[in-house]
């Protein structure tokens, strides 16, 4: 999969304080916005929907929020990385401090499920976590998301 499609350098954060998903989900919301075209209140309104049924929370601190709406122009991604692990619902009932948001137009089934599957595999990888981890900056975020991961992922 090919996670440039999806993110850019400014949809890449590392984010310090967040202590409730909302708070996250205001964040993933405030970097998406300016990328789908889409106000933060229906971004986040579409996140908290979705974790409504069900938490997004994989195992191993990573989590996969997404939503979909007619506002939302094209199939697009942020990740955050943050500096302490939240409290999630996950699967594995651990915290999560690596979130990849993925957001979606209503009528993307097959593009956003593809877009989910490939971010989820990507996750479900304990030396892909391990390497977002050691990351400190978005920009080598960034850089493993698009570059290294991809490399190693098609290897």
């Amino acid at each position: 999969m090919d996670i440039s499609a999806l993110v850019s350098p400014s949809t890449v954060a590392v984010r310090a304080g967040v202590s409730t998903k909302r708070q996250l989900m205001n964040i993933l919301a405030e970097l998406a916005s300016p990328v789908v075209g889409t106000p933060e209140k229906a971004l986040i309104e579409g996140l908290m929907e979705r974790e409504a049924l069900g938490s997004t929370g994989l195992s191993g601190g990573a989590a996969v929020p997404h939503a979909r709406s007619p506002e939302i122009s094209k199939v697009s991604g942020v990740f955050v990385k943050l500096e302490q692990p939240l409290e999630f619902d996950a699967v594995d009932d651990r915290p999560v401090d690596l979130v990849f948001a993925l957001f979606a137009p209503a009528e993307a089934g097959a593009e956003h499920l593809r877009a989910l599957a490939g971010v989820s595999r990507l996750l479900r990888r304990p030396e892909v976590r391990e390497q977002l981890r050691r990351a400190k900056t978005p920009e080598a975020l960034y850089a493993l998301l698009v570059h290294r991961i991809e490399a190693s992922a098609a290897a």
